[in-house]
C-alpha cells in the first residue's frame, strides 16, 4: 500500500518553479517518500532520450525506458550538493530517502544524474 507522505510539501522557488521541502525535521536515512512510477518507453516521447527537457520530468530507467514518478516524485529539484538520494523500489515504485538531516521548511534536493557525488552536466542551467 502507498500512501502520501506526510513529511513534505510543495511551494514555489525563485527561479526553479515548484520544490519540495520537510514539514518537520527529516533524519538522516529516514524514507521520505515512496511514490508509484509509471514506465514509458522512449519512442512515446517526442526525439526520445534526446529530448533536453527529460531532466526536468522524467527518471532514465535504463537505456529505452523512462520514469514518471507521481506524488512529488516529479518535483524535486536538482542540486549538485543534495540533501536526499532517490532509488528504485519494489514493484514499479521510487524511493526518496535523506542522506543528511534535513530541517523544517528545507528545500529536499536530488541528484538527477543519481549519484549524490556526481558533478556531472545536466541539460539545464543549474539555480542554487
Amino acid at each position: 500500500m502507498l500512501q502520501h507522505s506526510e513529511l513534505v510539501y510543495v511551494k514555489k522557488v525563485k527561479g526553479k518553479g515548484r520544490g519540495v521541502f520537510a514539514r518537520k525535521a527529516i533524519a538522516k536515512g529516514t524514507v521520505i517518500e515512496k511514490v508509484p512510477k509509471m514506465l514509458l518507453s522512449e519512442d512515446m516521447i517526442v526525439d526520445g532520450m534526446a529530448n533536453p527537457k527529460l531532466a526536468k520530468i522524467f527518471f532514465i530507467h535504463d537505456r529505452k525506458t523512462l520514469a514518471v514518478c507521481l506524488g512529488y516524485g516529479s518535483i524535486y529539484n536538482h542540486s549538485y550538493e543534495p540533501n536526499a538520494i532517490y532509488e528504485d523500489g519494489p514493484a514499479a515504485t521510487m524511493i526518496f530517502r535523506a542522506i543528511r538531516n534535513i530541517q523544517p521548511d528545507q528545500e529536499i534536493c536530488i541528484n538527477y544524474n543519481g549519484d549524490p557525488v556526481d558533478k556531472g552536466p545536466v541539460n539545464f542551467k543549474v539555480v542554487t
